[in-house]
């Protein structure tokens, strides 16, 4: 179901709805990565029903925050109200202005709280007063708290061990968009491209709502990516370091982690991360990499059969990798550079890479498919290094199943149905065979191709015991 021109998030919403009309006082949080929709979903469902909204400004200091609440609380009031010298004078505004409200539910939405949390400002402490000593005894209330920093959602609120340990009611964390989501995002907007197509913009682009929108349904797929990555002041040219810093007070430091994850295909250690970005292996390199997971620009994962000291950290936000591979080096230089290198080796050798980082986005999918959705399993990656002048061997996504099976998944984006000859059935048997004998599992092993297309039948395509298709990563 959609709700007002809403698509997706139908669970987040049931939650909002639950929430409001629960009669009883409310503390909700929403979170996710910058341009997610945040700010969307909640000013689109809740459209005439706030009675009051305020958005902090981004490095704006504490008196331009509070005057900015002045003007807020003038505009829902109705009333002039004069500029509050603290935070805990504007709370103070803000009780006066809701216990007026009759209505059986007052409505309140603070965007971008952690901007508002300056220097010395004693925000939050003023906060965790109005809410304590206020906002939690006041049935009425539903007070709905919105930040792309996450970092500080976890760090302030979540792990507060003062005053607001445990208080919010809710906790609603947004994702991107799916590529089905993506597919109808892009359908309301009269952008009608075939689901290949779409899986493409989706490894440049993510499913992210605010990088979807610069998207004209008057030009074709190509002509949209130089339009707004490689002409000079396009839409997005300035996005990549706008982005860190928005998120982030010094980003510079996380700006070359990302930077030395991009050229690794596998991902890196700790030691190998602090190696690449010429830092130190140290609690400030553990808070960095805590907030860029927070933020969902990378993930850690381990081994199959291999400990938290194996623990490995990739990127998983396909904007930043794009900017990493193309856009660094070429914005501004030619403003035709997508369309000119489209069977290009890079090009090529950059696709089947953002596939596998799309099909690891939807293994919710992939388990449908496979039809083990009710069975459970623990997902990882696998790679035997040469030794000993045995060649080693890498798989990308490992379904180990409590039904004795492990799906060993194969990954190609091809424009055709996929041709399994000689050389790559011998390649996948090597695979097969050095991970059981490395791993020494006894359970079966199911080789399951993952492609746009499908496999092409031949003498070699027996080696699946499973696929998956581009149109399967588009199930709901």
């Amino acid at each position: 179901m959609e709700t007002n021109a809403i698509i997706g998030r139908d669970y987040e919403i049931r939650q909002l709805d639950n929430c409001y009309n629960s009669g009883e006082s409310e503390f909700v949080i929403l979170y996710g990565r910058r341009r997610v929709g945040k700010t969307y979903l909640v000013r689109n469902h809740f459209e005439g029903k706030f009675d009051f909204v305020l958005t902090g400004i981004h490095n704006g200091t504490k008196n331009a925050q509070l005057g900015n609440f002045a003007n807020a609380l003038e505009e829902y009031s109705g009333k002039n109200q004069p500029v509050p010298k603290t935070w805990f004078e504007a709370f103070n505004q803000l009780k006066r202005h809701l216990s007026s409200i009759r209505r059986k539910r007052a409505l309140v939405f603070i965007d971008e709280m952690p901007w508002l949390d300056t220097k010395k400002s004693d925000f939050l402490a003023a906060f965790e007063q109005f809410w304590n000593g206020w906002g939690a005894s006041q049935n009425k209330l539903m007070l709905i708290v919105c930040g792309s920093a996450t970092t500080w959602i976890t760090d302030k609120i979540f792990a507060n061990k003062g005053g607001l340990f445990n208080r919010a009611t809710k906790r609603i964390y947004l994702k991107q968009f799916t590529l089905n989501e993506t597919e109808r995002y892009l359908k309301s907007r009269k952008i009608r491209w075939n689901r290949k197509t779409i899986a493409e913009c989706y490894m440049i682009m993510g499913g992210i709502p605010f990088y979807l929108r610069q998207l004209s349904p008057d030009l074709t797929f190509s002509e949209n990516i130089d339009t707004i990555f490689f002409k000079q002041r396009g839409a997005l040219w300035d996005e990549y370091h706008h982005l860190y810093a928005s998120l982030f007070n010094s980003p510079e430091p996380y700006i070359q982690i990302v930077e030395a994850l991009s050229k690794k295909r596998k991902g890196l250690t700790r030691s190998e991360i602090a190696k690449a970005a010429k830092t130190t292996d140290s609690g400030t390199l553990t808070k960095i990499l805590k907030n860029l997971c927070g933020s969902d620009f990378i993930e850690a994962y381990t081994y199959f059969g291999s400990n938290k000291k194996n623990t490995l950290y990739r990127i998983t936000d396909f904007y930043t990798l794009f900017y990493n591979r193309f856009i660094k080096e070429h914005y501004g230089k030619d403003q035709n550079y997508w369309t000119r290198t489209l069977t290009s080796p890079t090009h090529n050798t950059w696709a089947g890479l953002a596939f596998e980082s799309l099909c690891l986005q939807h293994i919710t999918q992939i388990k449908e498919r496979l039809g083990i959705t009710g069975i459970l399993c623990e997902t990882s990656t696998w790679f035997q290094k040469t030794e000993n002048g045995e060649r080693g061997a890498q798989i990308d996504l490992v379904i180990d199943r409590s039904d004795n099976v492990i799906s060993l998944c194969e990954m190609k984006f091809a424009n055709d149905e996929y041709e399994i000859d000689m050389d790559d059935e011998k390649d996948l048997r090597h695979k097969i065979s050095t991970f059981q004998k490395h791993t020494k599992t006894r359970k079966a092993l199911h080789l399951t191709m993952i492609t746009t297309y499908g496999i092409k039948r031949n003498i070699y395509s027996d080696i699946a015991q499973s696929q998956v298709t581009l149109e399967h990563l588009f199930l709901p």
